[in-house]
């Protein structure tokens, strides 16, 4: 009981201090005070002009010193247009009207799936996962909401495919801003999100050999994640998909709004098994016609389905405002009636631009970001004639995520080597054989060739080209034209990994 009392003492203790140092740290912020007109019109002074152009304080000149130096372009904003400079408060960076508000200075980039569109370079880091600390915060108190309560975004367009040295960051253009607030929906995410990482710290009970652990939070959480790993010292990030939907959202306008909100994957499961439990054993051809859907029938369908499920009218999930920021991707899987996949999975196309960047680490890239942000909700259907589709009857939801493990031991090899054989000019052009050795020609005569990727004999995530249209191969890289490229999943790797998951 003596125990109990001084350990609840001292925390108490701790926690006033700590509160104590915040005030004393937003105080000390409170001296960057600004009105919303003043910001801007310091700010629109900026757009389509270079970081370089506006460095007024000679930011840029560090670099000759430090050419690999991060977080030259918040600098630059933060010291030029603002005039404070860079510091390691916790607390947000400007006073607006009386509002403390977090200024972020963010890269954007020409989305690869659409160049009419921006996404974001990378995830944003918000602050610390401090456990001493988090164990005796609540959510509205917290660290972490101080700063996303109130942002300014502030985006530059990272007009490039390669990673660049700090200086070339003076080449890039000022697109934007906004202040933005998120919506009580969001910040219910938010805070369940934070309160799965918080109370995982708490049941440590201060065991720090236990702390490499938070990373395996990953597939529970909607909005964040935390990086880089133990033994590192972790960060809370919003996940790229996260900010990728508010740049989207700012500079081109709303994806569809579900009827319903959904705060956690608890919910959304709970929702799939309802889904389930009402149109189970239904034909593709049956669910069609409940939900009013017309047009071709193909593995598409699936999607279509699961937003009309789900009250939506789009025809992608991705088009759901929720689905994109959490990175939830649909997949239709078809079993046969042995309960055996029949196909393998198209993931995604791979740019070559960005995996022959030979400065990029993996846990930097799209591959990585794939696997370790997404999760897939399997669709799944029981196959009935090989022939039709619509014969296909709906037997529920799956969800899948990819472990740490299965992208270290399956994802990063086949990443290595796509950007050797890139690299390091090793991509050949194999002529694809038959059973007698001879070299293969499709319908429309056109001799087979494939380049050699990592194939499926190899492993269980590989390459290959994909196109509707077998005469032509618009993909050049290295001088070898190819049809486009896509990572796939192995269609027995796939199964096994659903066998181990029960129906939603």
């Amino acid at each position: 009981m003596i125990c109990a009392f001084v350990w609840n003492s001292m925390l108490l203790y701790y926690l006033k201090m700590t509160k104590y140092a915040i005030v004393i740290s937003m105080t000390k912020n409170s001296e960057h005070k600004f009105s919303k007109r003043q910001v801007e019109d310091l700010l629109e002074a900026c757009l389509n002009k270079t970081l370089g152009e506006i460095d007024k304080k000679r930011v840029f000149d560090r670099t000759k010193a430090n050419p690999k130096i991060t977080g030259i372009a918040g600098d630059v904003i933060e010291q030029s247009v603002f005039g404070y400079d860079a510091n390691s408060d916790s607390s947000p960076d400007l006073n607006i009207d009386g509002i403390l508000t977090e200024l972020k200075t963010t890269g954007i980039r020409i989305s690869k799936r659409n160049d009419e569109e921006y996404e974001a370079k990378e995830p944003m880091s918000i602050t610390a996962v401090s456990p001493n600390v988090i164990i005796g915060e609540e959510f509205s108190d917290s660290r972490f909401w101080h700063k996303l309560e109130h942002l300014l975004l502030v985006y530059y367009l990272y007009a490039s495919d390669k990673t660049v040295l700090a200086a070339e960051y003076a080449n890039f253009l000022v697109k934007g801003y906004q202040f933005l607030e998120f919506s009580e929906d969001d910040k219910r995410i938010l805070e369940q999100d934070w309160l799965i990482v918080r109370n995982f710290i708490r049941s440590l009970d201060g065991n720090e050999n236990l702390y490499p652990e938070i990373s395996h939070l990953r597939d529970k959480l909607l909005f964040i994640d935390t990086a880089p790993k133990w033994p590192n010292k972790p960060r809370f990030r919003l996940k790229r998909t996260v900010v990728s939907n508010i740049v989207q959202k700012h500079f081109k306008g709303s994806l569809e709004q579900l009827p319903k909100s959904y705060s956690s994957y608890d919910e959304i499961d709970k929702k799939c098994r309802k889904i389930a439990k009402l149109y189970k054993n239904k034909s593709v051809a049956e669910l069609m016609s409940t939900f009013s859907i017309e047009g071709k029938i193909d593995k598409g369908i699936g999607e279509r389905l699961v937003v009309k499920m789900f009250g939506g009218t789009a025809k992608k999930m991705q088009d759901i405002d929720l689905f994109s920021k959490i990175g939830l991707l649909g997949k239709t899987v078809v079993l046969t009636e042995k309960g055996k996949r029949t196909e393998d999975m198209k993931l995604f196309r791979i740019n070559f631009e960005a995996i022959s960047n030979v400065d990029e680490q993996f846990e930097d890239s799209v591959f990585y970001d794939y696997f370790a942000e997404s999760q897939i909700l399997c669709i799944v259907f029981e196959e009935h004639d090989s022939s039709d589709f619509s014969k296909n009857t709906f037997l529920g939801f799956k969800r899948l995520s990819f472990s740490e493990d299965f992208i270290e031991l399956n994802v990063k090899s086949v990443w290595n080597r796509i950007r050797d054989l890139v690299i390091y000019k090793e991509l050949r052009d194999i002529p694809v054989l038959d059973s007698n050795g001879k070299q293969k020609i499709n319908k429309t005569g056109i001799v087979q060739s494939a380049p050699n990727f990592p194939k499926s004999s190899e492993g269980v995530i590989f390459v290959r080209g994909d196109s509707s249209d077998s005469t032509k191969k618009p993909e050049s890289v290295n001088g070898i034209s190819m049809y486009r490229q896509y990572i796939w999943m192995k269609g027995s790797c796939l199964a096994q990994q659903l066998d181990g998951k029960d129906f939603l």
